[in-house]
C-alpha cells in the first residue's frame, strides 16, 4: 500500500506482557494481587492515555479491585513504570505526567457501571487531581466540576535541568483554558514537593472557543473561537522560557456555529474513539519544518453518498475542496474521514472507499497528487479504525493501543508507477516515489529502468523530462528552506485534463495577521511563505529560458562582429570545467558509454552559462547564504541534472549490451542500437525544449549511431532538422572509418555538404553551432587574406565572392588535410 505503518509502540507486545510478569512476582511473593494485578480478562480495560513529546506513552488500567492504575513507557529504554494507584472505582480520560515524572495530573470521572454509588465530591462530574508521584505523596484537586477538565504539562525545549516551575493546561469544556504555574522543591534528598499547594498561580490564555488542538512537539496551541458566526483560528507559541505569545489569526470558511466543543490530540479520548463517527466533523492543523500550515477540514456529513473536505493551503494563499462520491456504502457506517501528516504530503481516507495524497508543498496542480478510490488493494490494507494524527508522522490508533510511524511506500509507489494506465497517477506517483527517496541511486536507477521501457507510456507530458526535472530538485531541495520557491519541481505549468473520481474548487483566502514583530525557526519559515505570496508576481522559479536569451544575444552579437571581454569567455568555460569535474566526482565507477570524453564547446557554453545564470538567480534571492555555498548548490544542481541524463544512457547501453565497438562503421545497426538511438532521441527532444545541456559526447554518439541505423534519406531528414547534430568528431569518424565505397562517398558528400556556415568565434576554435576544424581553418584563412586586403586597400570597391568557388575550395582543401 502506498500508506506503510511502522509500529513504534504495542500495548499488547510491550504493556501487557509485562504486567502479567509483575502479576506473577507479587503472587510469589505472597503479596497477593495488587496494583499491578492484571487478569487475562482486563486487557479491555488497559488503553492509552497520551503521548508526551518525549515519546513516553501513558497508560491506564483497572486491577481486579476496580482501582484506576497509571503507567508509563519509556520510548528510549523501552521499559514499563507504574506511576500511580488510584483506589477508587473511577473512569480516567485524560492525563499527563511532567517532564521530570514528579506530578501527573488527571481527571477521572463517575464510572459507567450502574449501581455504583458516587466516588467523586458532591454535585460533580469530574474530578481533576494534581498528584505528587516521586514519591507517591500529596494529592491536590484542582477542579472538581459538572463538567470534562482535560490536562496537558507543557515540555520545555530544554530539558537537561529540571526546571523550578512546571506549567499545566486545563482545557474545560466550558470552553477555557487555564495555565497552572506550579512551583516545585525538593524535600529529604530527592523527594519532591509542590510548594504553596494551597494557592497555585494561574492564567487564562483562552476563551470562548469552540474547538482546540495541541501540537506535543512544537508545544503550539491552536483554537477556533467565533466571532460574529466567523471562525477565527489562533495559535499560541509556548517557549522554553515558560513565556508563550499568541503568533496570529487568520479567518476560515467554515461553520462550527452548530457543531458542539471539540478537542485533538489532548491526549488520546479512548471513549469518545469508541463512538460512532459517522455525524462528527473533522478538523486538524498540520505543519511541517518548511513553513507550511494546512488547515483539513470535513463537515457533517448529511448522507454518505457525496463526500466533501476541505484543505486550507494557508501558506500559499489560497484553499481546495474536494467532493467524491462513495459507491457501495452500508446503511450503518462508522468509520469517519481521517488526515494523517505525512510532512510533505497531507493524507485523506475514509477506509475502504479512497485515499487521497495531497502535496502540501506545490498544491497548485491536482496531477501532482495521489487519488485512489475503488477497490484498489493499497486502500483495503489502510487500518480500518480511525487513526489520531499526532505531531510529526506519529498515528495513534486508540482502538488497539498501537503507536505507529506513517510512511510513504516506495515499493509501492513504483508499483503504482508501473502498473497505473493514467497519466495523473503516474506523474503523482513518480513525485511522491522522488520525495520517499530523495536522490537514492537505488530508486533512481529502478524509475529508470521502467522509463526506458515505457517512454512513451505518458501522453500528457514528457516522462524523461519529468524524471530529470524532479529528480534534480530533490537532489538539492535540502540544501536551503527556499529551494520550493526559486527552483522548478516539474516540467508541467498547468494541467486541464479531470481525475476521475473527484471534483476540484480552488478559492482565494486570506492571509494569517501575524502578532509579533520577530520570528525565529518555524515562524520565520511561515512569514517567508506569506511574504512571498504577497509580493513574489511574478514567481521566482528558475527558468531556463534566460540561458536561452543569452545563448540568442551572444550569437547576434557574434554575427555583428562583437565580443565579449576574455574575462567572460573564461568565467564561462571555467563554470564547465567545474560541473564536469564535480560530475565526475560524484561517479567513480567506469562508464561503458564514451561521453564525457571530448571537448564539446557547444554544450560547455551551455553548462558554463546556466551555472552563470543560475548562480545570479540564487544570489539574488538567499540573500544571508553563503556564496560558497550557492555555488556549490549549483554545481550540484546542473551535475545532477546531466548525470541523470548519463544514467540514462548508461542503463540502456548495459541493457542491450552494446560495446566501444559499435562506434566504428563496420555494419548496419542492430534492433540493439536502434534503441539506444531511440532514447537517445527521446532525452534530445526533453532537453531541448527546456534548453538544458547535455553531456559531451552525446551528440557524437547519437549521430554516429543515427548513421548506422538510419536509411540515408531518414538520417539527412534529421540531420536536416537538427535533431542530428554534425559534431567535429563525429565526422571526423566518418570520413576516416567509412569505405570509399559508392554508397560511403554518397553519403560522405551528403554529410560535407550539410556542414554548418563556420563564424568568427569569441572562443578560439570552437563556434555556436557545431565544429569541423579543418573546414573552418581553411576558411579562417581565406577571411585573414581578405582583412588585410581590406586594411590595404581599404577605398577599393569589392567584387562579391563566388560562394561555390569558395565552397568546392574548402572541401578539396579538407580532404586533402584528411588524406582523403
Amino acid at each position: 500500500m502506498a500508506l506503510r505503518l511502522v509500529a513504534d509502540f504495542d500495548l499488547g507486545k510491550d504493556v501487557l506482557p509485562w504486567l502479567r510478569a509483575q502479576r506473577a512476582v507479587s503472587e510469589a511473593s505472597g503479596a497477593g494481587s495488587g496494583g499491578a494485578d492484571v487478569l487475562e480478562n482486563d486487557y479491555e480495560s488497559l488503553h492509552v492515555l497520551n503521548v508526551e513529546r518525549n515519546g513516553n506513552i501513558i497508560y491506564t488500567y483497572k486491577d481486579d479491585k476496580g482501582n484506576v492504575v497509571f503507567g508509563l513507557y519509556d520510548c528510549q529504554t523501552r521499559q514499563n513504570e507504574l506511576l500511580y494507584t488510584f483506589e477508587k472505582d473511577l473512569q480516567v480520560f485524560s492525563c499527563s505526567v511532567n517532564s521530570e515524572r514528579t506530578l501527573l495530573a488527571a481527571s477521572l470521572v463517575q464510572s459507567t457501571k450502574e449501581g455504583k454509588r458516587n466516588e467523586l465530591q458532591p454535585g460533580s462530574k469530574c474530578l481533576t487531581l494534581l498528584v505528587e508521584i516521586h514519591p507517591v505523596n500529596n494529592v491536590k484537586v484542582l477542579k472538581a466540576v459538572d463538567s470534562y477538565i482535560w490536562v496537558q504539562f507543557l515540555y520545555p525545549h530544554i530539558e537537561s535541568h529540571p526546571l523550578p516551575e512546571n506549567h499545566l493546561l486545563l482545557i474545560s469544556e466550558e470552553k477555557y483554558i487555564e495555565q497552572f504555574r506550579i512551583h516545585v522543591a525538593q524535600e529529604d534528598g530527592n523527594r519532591v514537593v509542590i510548594k504553596n499547594s494551597g494557592h497555585l498561580p494561574r492564567d487564562r490564555i483562552a476563551e470562548d472557543f469552540v474547538w482546540a488542538q495541541w501540537d506535543m512537539s512544537e508545544q503550539r496551541l491552536y483554537y477556533i473561537d467565533l466571532k460574529k458566526s466567523r471562525s477565527i483560528l489562533k495559535c499560541i507559541q509556548f517557549y522554553a522560557d515558560e513565556s508563550y505569545n499568541l503568533m496570529f489569526e487568520v479567518p476560515l470558511d467554515i461553520s462550527l456555529s452548530n457543531s458542539g466543543f471539540k478537542l485533538v490530540n489532548f491526549g488520546c479520548d479512548y471513549h469518545q474513539y469508541r463512538d460512532k463517527f459517522s455525524k462528527h466533523l473533522t478538523l486538524c492543523v498540520f505543519t511541517n519544518h518548511t513553513g507550511s500550515l494546512c488547515v483539513c477540514y470535513s463537515p457533517k456529513c448529511a448522507s454518505w453518498g457525496q463526500i466533501t473536505y476541505s484543505v486550507f493551503y494557508i501558506h500559499k494563499g489560497h484553499s481546495k475542496t474536494f467532493t467524491t462520491s462513495l459507491e457501495n456504502v452500508g446503511s450503518h457506517m462508522t468509520k469517519g474521514i481521517t488526515f494523517l501528516n505525512l510532512d510533505y504530503y497531507v493524507a485523506v481516507y475514509l477506509p475502504g472507499h479512497f485515499f487521497h495524497l495531497l502535496n502540501v508543498q506545490h498544491p497548485d496542480l491536482i496531477c501532482h497528487n495521489l487519488f485512489l478510490t475503488g477497490n484498489n488493494e493499497m486502500i483495503d490494507m489502510l487500518p480500518h479504525c480511525p487513526l489520531q494524527s499526532l505531531s510529526g508522522s506519529l498515528v495513534l490508533d486508540c482502538c488497539s493501543g498501537k503507536l505507529y510511524r506513517a510512511l510513504l511506500s516506495q515499493s509501492s509507489l513504483l508499483q503504482l508507477l508501473q502498473n497505473t494506465c493514467l497519466d495523473c497517477e503516474k506523474m503523482a506517483a513518480l513525485h511522491c516515489a522522488l520525495y520517499c527517496g530523495q536522490g537514492a541511486q537505488f530508486l533512481e536507477a529502478q524509475i529508470i529502468q521502467w522509463i526506458s521501457e515505457n517512454v512513451s507510456a505518458c501522453h500528457s507530458f514528457d516522462l524523461i523530462q519529468e524524471f530529470i526535472i524532479a529528480s534534480s530538485y530533490w537532489s538539492v531541495y535540502s540544501e536551503t528552506s527556499n529551494m520550493d520557491k526559486l527552483l522548478p519541481h516539474s516540467s508541467v505549468l498547468t494541467w486541464n485534463t479531470e481525475i476521475p473520481g473527484i471534483t476540484l474548487v480552488t478559492e482565494d483566502i486570506a492571509l494569517p495577521l501575524m502578532k509579533v514583530l520577530s520570528f525565529k525557526g518555524y515562524w520565520e519559515k511561515l512569514n517567508s511563505n506569506l511574504e512571498y505570496v504577497k509580493y513574489a508576481k511574478p514567481h521566482f522559479h528558475y527558468n531556463n529560458s534566460v540561458v536561452r536569451r543569452e545563448w540568442h544575444n551572444l550569437i547576434s552579437e557574434e554575427k555583428t562582429g562583437k565580443r565579449r571581454s576574455a574575462a567572460y569567455v573564461r568565467n564561462i568555460l571555467d563554470n564547465a570545467v567545474k560541473v564536469i569535474s564535480n560530475l565526475e566526482a560524484r561517479n567513480l565507477g567506469p562508464r561503458l558509454t564514451p561521453l564525457l570524453q571530448e571537448e564539446d564547446s557547444h554544450q560547455r557554453l551551455l553548462m558554463g552559462l546556466m551555472v552563470s545564470e543560475l548562480k545570479d538567480h540564487f544570489l539574488r534571492h538567499l540573500q544571508g547564504v553563503e556564496k560558497k555555498k550557492i555555488e556549490q548548490m549549483v554545481l550540484d544542481y546542473i551535475s545532477k541534472l546531466l548525470d541523470l541524463i548519463c544514467h540514462i544512457v548508461e542503463t540502456n547501453w548495459r541493457k542491450h549490451n552494446l560495446h566501444s565497438w559499435v562506434l566504428h562503421f563496420n555494419s548496419r545497426g542492430s534492433a540493439a542500437e536502434f534503441a539506444v538511438f531511440h532514447i537517445m532521441t527521446r532525452i534530445l527532444e526533453a532537453t531541448n525544449s527546456l534548453f538544458l545541456p547535455l553531456p559531451p559526447g552525446f551528440h557524437t554518439l547519437h549521430t554516429i549511431l543515427g548513421v548506422q541505423c538510419l536509411p540515408l534519406h531518414n538520417l539527412l531528414h534529421c540531420i536536416d532538422s537538427g535533431v542530428l547534430l554534425l559534431t567535429e568528431t563525429a565526422v571526423i569518424r566518418l570520413m576516416k572509418d567509412l569505405d570509399n565505397t559508392e554508397k560511403n562517398e554518397k553519403l560522405k558528400f551528403s554529410i560535407i555538404v550539410r556542414l554548418p556556415p563556420p563564424r568568427n568565434s569569441m572562443i578560439n576554435k570552437s563556434s555556436f553551432s557545431v565544429e569541423f576544424l579543418p573546414l573552418n581553418y581553411f576558411i579562417e584563412i581565406l577571411t585573414d587574406i581578405e582583412s588585410s586586403n581590406q586594411a590595404l586597400y581599404p577605398f577599393e570597391g569589392h567584387d562579391n565572392v563566388d560562394a561555390e568557388f569558395v565552397e568546392e575550395a574548402a572541401l578539396k582543401h579538407t580532404a586533402m588535410l584528411l588524406g582523403l
